[in-house]
This record gives structure tokens, sequence and C-alpha cells, in this order.
């Protein structure tokens, strides 16, 4: 055996020999001990259960990204008014519901085809709590869950405020003529003419 080889075995030897004992440190320390080199592991059950099944048939066409500071504060008496500060982003979705057509909503004359679209909706709107969190609470004590939870409707109730005073539902007609008008054009081989029929509708958040 050279020597050369008699000393890489050494280099190897002494190589697996710490990481050895690093390893047994590392589970003295952590607790793991009788652990060591066997994995963990766990069981999970699951019981799912279908409850509905829906046809849907909004086509969404617009949608608003929002993000709100929001300091919500509860006036009580004599102790000092908890407060909660929220940063919060959230969106609202405009769609039309096109379940609610019929045949006598289409109409055609020579060269042109005529469509009376059911008014827009405000389909959705909800916060996106994966990108909100909680800045800062005051004075909440054991109602700062009650709290934060008061504040998010807060600012869920004001998503849906400021799409409609933005125009979203106007937005959603210009968009249905930029997107569903051509579409419909293609398929037809006619001129399209977009029309509405219906008052707005709201959707609870979801």
């Amino acid at each position: 055996m050279s020597t050369i080889f008699r000393l890489l075995l050494r280099v190897v030897f002494a190589v697996v020999l710490v990481s050895g004992v690093i390893a047994l440190w590392e589970a003295f320390k952590t607790g793991n001990w009788f652990s060591l080199g066997a994995e963990n592991e766990t069981q999970t059950t699951h019981a799912v259960v279908l409850e509905e099944v829906q046809a849907l048939g909004k086509l969404e066409l617009v949608r608003y990204n929002f993000k709100d500071i929001v300091e919500h504060e509860q006036v009580v008496q004599w102790l000092p008014n908890p407060k909660a500060v929220l940063i919060v982003q959230g969106e609202a979705i405009g769609c039309i519901d096109l379940t609610k057509i019929t045949t006598s909503d289409v109409t055609e004359a020579s060269d042109t085809v005529i469509v009376h679209l059911p008014e827009p909706e405000l389909c959705s709107y909800k916060i996106d709590h994966s990108k909100s969190k909680v800045y800062n609470t005051e004075y909440a004590f054991m109602e700062e869950a009650k709290l934060v939870q008061a504040a998010y409707q807060h600012a869920e109730q004001q998503i849906q405020k400021a799409a409609l005073e933005m125009g979203i539902l106007e937005q959603t007609k210009q968009n249905a003529n930029q997107i569903l008008r051509p579409v419909l054009e293609k398929v037809s081989g006619k001129k399209v003419v977009l029309r509405y029929r219906m008052k707005a509708t709201l959707a609870k958040p979801r």
C-alpha cells in the first residue's frame, strides 16, 4: 500500500469521525438523541365531502387591486380606546353573468347582431390575508382578536365602496366592449352591438 493511499485513508477516516462527533453533539443538544438517523413520521387523515356543485358563467373582465392603511378604534368608557392599525391589500372584480342571457336577448338585423347583456356586477371583493398584516395594536388586552377582526371587516367594506366609487362597473362595460364584442363578431361574421338591460347587482364578499 503506497504512502499516498494511506494518507488518503487517514483523511477520509478523520472526516467521517469528525462528522459523526458533530452529529452526535447536535442530537444531544436538540434532545433527539434516541431518534438520530430516523426520519420523523406523520400521519394525516381526511374526510372530504362534496357539498355543492355550481354552474359558473360569470365572465370576469376587470380587477382592481387595493392597498389600504386602516386605523380602527373602538370607543369605550373609563379606559383608553383600543386601537388597531392594519396594512391591508385586497381586490375587487367586475364581471358579467352570462347565464342570465336568453335567446330573446339576441336580435339580428341584416348585417348586425344586437346583444342585450345583463348589467355588470361587482362579483367579488375581498382582502388578501397573505399580503396583509397587523402593524400595531394598543390597549386591546384580551380583546385583540375581536378588534383585529372588526378592523378587517371595515377594510373589506371599504374595498367594496372604493371600487364602486372608482367606476369599476363602467370599466367592466368598457372591457366587455373591447374583449367580448370582437369575439362575437369573429364567431357571427357580423357587426355586434352590446347593450345593457338591467340594474347592477352586488355580490357578497367571498
